[in-house]
């Protein structure tokens, strides 16, 4: 059997910095960043580029009916269930091109790595492109991962539309007819283990001086929707006595959230990211305004005394009604210890500085953890930036995960 350490060496920067390259152009700005959001051509086209790049390999490509894609590199036992490794190409309308990306890249620099040692492993190795991670298109987001951990929910999110009404089975429509010569297989085949690199999206091994975070979970998360209700007068001629000002109460509230994240907890994430005024006339008195709340801390207890405090700013202000409502709800989730070690392995056989960390955002790893055991690798984001045309990694430090990753992958694959 081939070692992991092998493997790992055999990971080369300059052919996954072209990759990286050559994908980026595909829904590339202007003036930088990516606009390739899901099952559109140029997300079609990124998609043929890494199948024929991985067929090249000698690799054999799959797709599922939720359009998740699969190329496998084969083993010495091929019946036995692969380990996975990859990510989402898909971007938000400004994106990065990075996020998701990386992942996808860093799995396909994988299967080179192993084509390169001519690597035989127990398991099969399976490079996997997620479909529709960021939801920016179709909502919700991680659509791909989530229907091929739980099949049923297809259905539902084949309706899903748009901003100009398409649906979101008619983009996979689209991607049917793109991709004759891919097969396609069921949803939700077994996987021995999936392990996910991706950018950090924050800050913390930047400012800790690491190099690869193991990730030992995903926070928990839990939106609400606030809705204010007074009542609309006309600014010029309402006294401040009477009137019910909407917006008024908002500030309130929103203050008083704002007000907790000063209370010592740095592992509290608070952030108000949308807000609609009602009637939204410059010389109306606001009569209703509805904000949203995005919450998240790593600890299911302090996330219900959080929402506790949360809910007890329901209560009539500035004359106004107050109401809240839970929208979203995603507990605190642990990855496997089994892939979390591999990866620790991994980055101290390369010799490099790691943290292990929790992740802040959600990744499709997120819903691969009631499937197969499941674990991450993180590298660093410069100044945290994600979601951003500003979005950017060290070439070194994407190499450094790519070979973590191939580590932990032919770990487990030769299990």
């Amino acid at each position: 059997m081939t070692l992991p350490a092998e493997v790992a060496a055999a990971v080369d920067g300059r052919r996954l910095g072209a990759l990286i390259r050559d994908v980026s152009t595909l829904g590339g700005l202007p003036g930088g960043g990516l606009d390739r959001q899901t099952l559109t051509k140029p997300d079609l086209d990124a998609r043929r580029l890494m199948v024929d790049r991985c067929c090249s390999l000698g690799a054999q490509p799959w797709r599922d009916p939720a359009g998740n894609f699969f190329l496998r590199w084969p083993a010495t036992a091929s019946d036995e269930p692969p380990v996975a490794t990859g990510s989402h190409i898909d971007s938000q309308p400004g994106g990065g091109t990075l996020d998701g990306a990386y992942g996808v890249c860093a799995a396909i620099e994988v299967l080179a790595a192993l084509a390169s040692t001519g690597a035989r492993l127990r398991r099969p190795v399976e490079a996997v492109i997620w479909t529709n991670e960021e939801g920016c298109r179709f909502a919700p987001g991680t659509m791909g991962s989530s229907a091929f951990a739980d099949p049923s929910a297809l259905d539902e999110f084949l309706a899903a539309t748009d901003g100009s009404g398409a649906t979101f089975g008619e983009g996979l429509a689209q991607l049917d007819a793109a991709f004759p010569d891919v097969p396609l297989r069921p949803l939700g085949v077994p996987l021995h283990a999936f392990v996910e690199a991706h950018i950090e999206q924050g800050t913390t091994l930047e400012d800790t001086a690491n190099t690869i975070g193991i990730v030992e979970r995903i926070q928990g998360s839990r939106w609400f929707r606030f809705q204010t209700r007074g009542a609309a007068s006309h600014a010029g001629t309402t006294p401040r006595s009477r009137k019910r000002d909407a917006l008024a109460a908002a500030v309130e509230v929103a203050s008083a959230l704002y007000g907790l994240l000063t209370e010592g907890d740095d592992a509290l994430r608070l952030t108000i990211g949308r807000l609609e005024v009602v009637p939204g006339s410059v010389n109306v008195v606001p009569a209703a305004v509805t904000f949203t709340v995005d919450l998240r801390h790593p600890d299911t207890e302090v996330l219900d005394e959080v929402e506790a405090r949360l809910r007890a700013l329901a209560r009539p202000t500035a004359g106004c009604d107050v109401q809240v409502m839970r929208t979203m709800t995603m507990s605190p989730s642990l990855f496997h210890p089994a892939v979390v070690d591999a990866v620790a392995r991994g980055a101290r056989s390369v010799g490099l500085p790691s943290l292990r960390m929790a992740s802040g955002a959600f990744h499709d790893s997120l819903r691969l953890i009631r499937h197969c055991p499941t674990g991450m690798v993180f590298v660093p984001s410069r100044d945290g930036l994600s979601h951003n045309t500003a979005e950017y990694t060290d070439p070194d430090d994407l190499v450094a995960g790519a070979r973590v990753l191939a580590h932990a992958v032919a770990e487990l694959a030769g299990r």
